[in-house]
C-alpha cells in the first residue's frame, strides 16, 4: 500500500512539475510577439544545402513510395547568419512526383547582428516538386533554446538541381520578433 502511494505521488509531482515548466515556457515565448519591448523586422538571405553532409538513419522503400529519416545542415547568410541542423521524415510519393520534409531542426547563429542564439522549431514543412525541384517551405524558428530572446517564421524557395559540388541554394523571406535596445 504503501509503494503504490509513492509511486502515485512519484507520478503527480513529475506532472505538476512539467506542467508548471510548460506553462513558464508558454508564457515566455508570447513576450517575443509584438508586445512592449520587441520590435517585428522583415528579414531576408539565402541557404545553402550541402548535400554531402547527410547521414541517413532509416530508409524505407516501396515500388511508389519512400520514407527516409536523415540529419542534414543548411547554412544560412543575410538576415540569419549561422547554421540549420535539421532532421527531417521525409516521405517520397513517386506516383505524385512529391517529397514532404518535416520534423525537427535547430538554427544556431546570429540574427541582424545580434548576440549567438539557438532556436528550436518542429513544425517546419518542406514541400519539394521532384519533377521540377522546386522547394516551398516554412519555419518556425520559435523556441528559444539559448541567447537573446528573439521568435522567427520564415519562407523558403529553391528550385535549382544540386551542383556538381552537390549543393542547393535558396532564399527566405520572413519576419522576426527581437528585443528593442534600450
Amino acid at each position: 500500500m504503501l509503494k503504490k502511494l509513492k509511486v502515485s505521488l512519484t507520478i503527480f509531482l513529475t506532472l505538476f512539475v512539467t506542467s508548471a515548466a510548460a506553462i513558464a515556457f508558454a508564457d515566455d515565448d508570447e513576450d517575443c510577439n509584438e508586445r512592449d519591448g520587441f520590435e517585428r523586422v522583415e528579414v531576408s538571405g539565402t541557404g545553402i544545402h550541402d548535400f554531402n553532409t547527410v547521414i541517413v538513419h532509416r530508409d524505407r522503400k516501396k515500388p511508389n513510395w519512400q520514407k527516409t529519416i536523415t540529419t542534414e545542415t543548411i547554412d544560412l547568410s543575410g538576415d540569419l547568419e549561422g547554421r540549420v541542423l535539421y532532421q527531417p521524415v521525409g516521405v517520397y510519393d513517386f506516383v505524385e512526383g512529391t517529397l514532404v520534409n518535416t520534423g525537427r531542426q535547430v538554427f544556431s547563429g546570429t540574427i541582424l547582428g545580434s548576440r549567438p542564439v539557438m532556436l528550436f522549431d518542429d513544425e517546419y514543412r518542406f514541400d519539394v516538386n521532384l519533377h521540377t525541384g522546386e522547394v516551398l517551405g516554412r519555419a518556425y524558428l520559435t523556441e528559444r533554446l539559448s541567447g537573446p530572446r528573439i521568435r522567427c517564421e520564415i519562407e523558403i524557395r529553391g528550385g535549382d538541381t544540386p551542383s556538381v559540388d552537390n549543393r542547393t541554394s535558396s532564399t527566405y523571406k520572413g519576419v522576426c520578433w527581437i528585443r528593442k535596445k534600450a
